[in-house]
């Protein structure tokens, strides 16, 4: 769905000099206006209001121009200030369905619905603020439906990490555990491998004496003649 936008460019008319003056503004607004130099229809609308600052033209075109230059908050009031110079049902209508759409362009849904029924009480025929008014409320449905899913996802994420950070502790109790473990048995290896003093005391004895034995049968051997045979 696509927001439909209804901007009716008011044109005043009036029959004497002083009006004359304040129409010319006016019209000359709209002509800018529609040819999309909308700060230029500003200046004009604003000019008109002030020769006539009860001018429900004024206001209403004041309000279209802001609208066209995304400054909502500014449309929106010169809309309200145009709602005090009428009381024609019509241009009624037209206010708030033009309300409507400015809040909806913020994203204010719920308060753009109130203005597009504030419209239809004034004109329940006008088939484009039915329209506006449907998609509203299909916005603000789905915008209830994507917070409700990213509360939901805030609540997953925050589980999981509830979750990581209990198992870390475990996770880091089994590693310590795990090492605790590596470096007993590297100790019970070394101590295996390891001898005490008294047995190395007897190596060191015996080696001793083998060596001792060694030397004295090596110098028996040495000190032995060697017989020399000879072909005579």
């Amino acid at each position: 769905m696509k927001i439909r936008n209804l901007f009716i460019i008011i044109i005043a008319v009036a029959t004497f000099t002083h009006a004359q003056s304040k129409r010319e503004l006016n019209n000359d607004g709209v002509d800018l206006y529609k040819a999309k130099k909308y700060a230029d229809a500003e200046v004009k609308f604003k000019k008109g209001l002030e020769k006539d600052p009860e001018m429900f033209q004024g206001h209403f075109n004041l309000g279209d121009s802001y609208y066209k230059q995304d400054r909502y908050d500014e449309a929106i009031q010169s809309y309200k200030n145009s709602l005090q110079f009428t009381d024609d049902k019509s241009n009624q209508s037209k206010v708030y369905h033009n309300i409507g759409n400015s809040l909806l362009k913020q994203q204010k849904y719920q308060e753009s619905i109130g203005a597009y029924k504030n419209a239809l009480k004034q004109n329940p025929d006008d088939l484009e603020t039915k329209y506006n008014l449907s998609y509203a409320l299909n916005m603000m449905k789905q915008n209830q439906q994507q917070n409700k899913n990213d509360k939901n996802n805030n609540k997953d994420q925050n589980k999981d990490q509830q979750k990581d950070q209990q198992q870390q502790p475990n996770e880091d109790k089994k590693d310590q555990n795990k090492d605790k473990q590596q470096q007993q048995q590297q100790q019970q290896q070394q101590q295996k491998n390891q001898i005490s003093k008294e047995e190395a005391q007897r190596i060191l004895e015996a080696m001793k004496n083998n060596e001792t034995d060694t030397q004295k049968k090596l110098r028996k051997i040495k000190g032995k003649p060697v017989a020399t045979d000879k072909d005579w």
